[in-house]
């Protein structure tokens, strides 16, 4: 169409025109750009690179300081007790009560006290926030819900589990005997141990004996050589009155 339209406007002279009109046909694209899978997509899409985020600079933004709340004079007066109570006690237990009533509560510390063993009651915040900066601090875990402290001046564990027994609604959850963290379990293999006159009788005993052993030992080298001389002298003896008769 655009060559007939050209030979129709240019004259028929042996000229030529400054402009010409040339058609470009179109080309042909053949390489498309195939779609990925969509498995292939999922894959790429998760193992992208996300860089992290910009750090702000210093100086953007003010500085955050950490106000530490002071105690309150309750607070620092239940503190000094907890204190005196871990540094005069050698068994502290931890128990939590689950709904025991005050009757029941009432005769088990009846039945503590007739062995020595008081019940106290403190607040598990303050309690954590005493431990927390003491040597008792992996005992601050225990002190979750309704918690009641056994303190005793001596490590009486078997009284302690016994009057348990009776008690349903009361759960050991640990105990720190002679500065050592123990368990539940632990507590009852410690209350199967042998009090500490009978393992001092025992000691003793042992010594006594290896003492009186080694002494024997000792002894009867001596007393056999005595022995042996003493009997060489009375052969001597014996043999030198016979000859002593023939000579006369």
């Amino acid at each position: 169409m655009a060559a007939t339209l050209c030979r129709i406007l240019l004259p028929k002279q042996g000229w030529l025109p400054f402009t010409q009109c040339v058609r470009h046909g179109s080309k042909s694209v053949t390489r498309h750009k195939r779609p990925l899978h969509f498995l292939k997509q999922k894959l790429m899409s998760v193992t992208r690179y996300i860089p992290p985020p910009r750090p702000a600079p210093i100086g953007a933004y003010p500085r955050q300081t950490i106000r530490d709340q002071e105690d309150d004079p309750f607070t620092i007066l239940i503190k000094k007790k907890l204190k005196s109570v871990f540094q005069e006690s050698k068994m502290i237990a931890v128990v939590q009560n689950s709904g025991s009533t005050a009757d029941e509560m009432m005769l088990l510390k009846y039945k503590l006290h007739k062995h020595g063993i008081t019940v106290k009651f403190f607040p598990n915040q303050v309690m954590r926030s005493f431990l927390k900066d003491s040597t008792y601090s992996n005992m601050a875990p225990l002190f979750i819900g309704h918690t009641v402290l056994f303190i005793s001046k001596e490590p009486k564990v078997k009284e302690m589990l016994s009057s348990l027994r009776t008690s349903r609604h009361m759960l050991l959850l640990g105990a720190c005997i002679d500065n050592t963290l123990l368990s539940a379990q632990g507590v009852v293999s410690y209350s199967k141990l042998p009090s500490v006159a009978v393992v001092q009788g025992e000691l003793v005993s042992g010594l006594t004996l290896l003492t009186s052993q080694t002494a024997a030992m000792l002894q009867r080298h001596p007393a056999q050589l005595s022995a042996l001389l003493q009997q060489h002298v009375k052969q001597q003896s014996s043999e030198g009155a016979p000859k002593a008769q023939e000579a006369t």
